[in-house]
């Protein structure tokens, strides 16, 4: 039995038939469903099972919602609902984004290494400041470079006290060294210089006179001998 065509309801036979939407056609039947425009299988557009032509398919539109009070409400109450489950999942994963480092053996060794490197690095910087608070101020250190001599001298020489006169006497002692007087009451020598007046007045020290200047004070006593 042949079907009945989808617009005029005549039966449809299999030399003109064209099936399409879900139904058959009359090929003459086959048009637009507005301005009746013939169709065929390959320039047609169907909605709800009828063919339209492409100037006249229905378009689809939207429906627009009202803000009644009602709409408002449940717009809010969805929003309450939002936030509660968010601040819900928060306190539950709240402190689960830190995770716990095992105290394993290996983390145990590093840890300790680190420990160790550390405490190098501290004795290190340690002993830099060290040698860098006991060297002398860059004053002293020109002074120093300019003057060798006078930072050469016996270790006798460093500490003294005051001079003082002793009484006359006949003693004679010569230079052996020269020497430059670090003081206003020391005596400066040359190789050879006689020395008058000798008295010892400290250990390493003595007092005399130099006969070639004549200049009384004090000079150290490992740099001359008596004749």
């Amino acid at each position: 039995m042949n079907p009945p065509c989808g617009r005029c309801r005549k039966p449809v036979y299999p030399t003109e038939k064209i099936n399409c939407l879900d139904k058959y056609w009359h090929k003459g039947c086959f048009s637009c469903e507005v301005c009746k425009m013939a169709l065929s299988m390959t320039n047609y557009k169907g909605f709800e099972k009828k063919p339209y032509c492409t100037m006249h398919y229905p378009k689809t539109s939207f429906t627009i919602v009202t803000d009644t009070p009602e709409n408002l409400r449940l717009k809010q109450q969805s929003m309450l609902n939002s936030q509660a489950l968010y601040k819900e999942d928060f306190e539950k994963n709240k402190g689960k984004g830190f995770s716990v480092v095992v105290d394993t053996p290996e983390m145990q060794r590093v840890k300790k290494t680190q420990d160790q490197i550390s405490n190098i690095k501290y004795h290190e910087e340690f002993e830099k400041s060290k040698i860098r608070s006991d060297a002398p101020p860059p004053e002293n250190r020109q002074e120093e470079a300019s003057n060798p001599d006078r930072f050469r001298q016996p270790a006798a020489q460093q500490m003294h006290p005051a001079a003082v006169a002793p009484p006359c006497g006949r003693k004679r002692y010569q230079a052996m060294y020269s020497y430059t007087a670090a003081e206003p009451d020391e005596v400066s020598l040359l190789e050879g210089d006689l020395i008058l007046d000798v008295e010892p007045i400290d250990e390493g020290w003595v007092f005399g006179c130099n006969q070639r200047t004549g200049q009384r004070g004090m000079l150290p006593a490992n740099y001359v001998r008596p004749v």
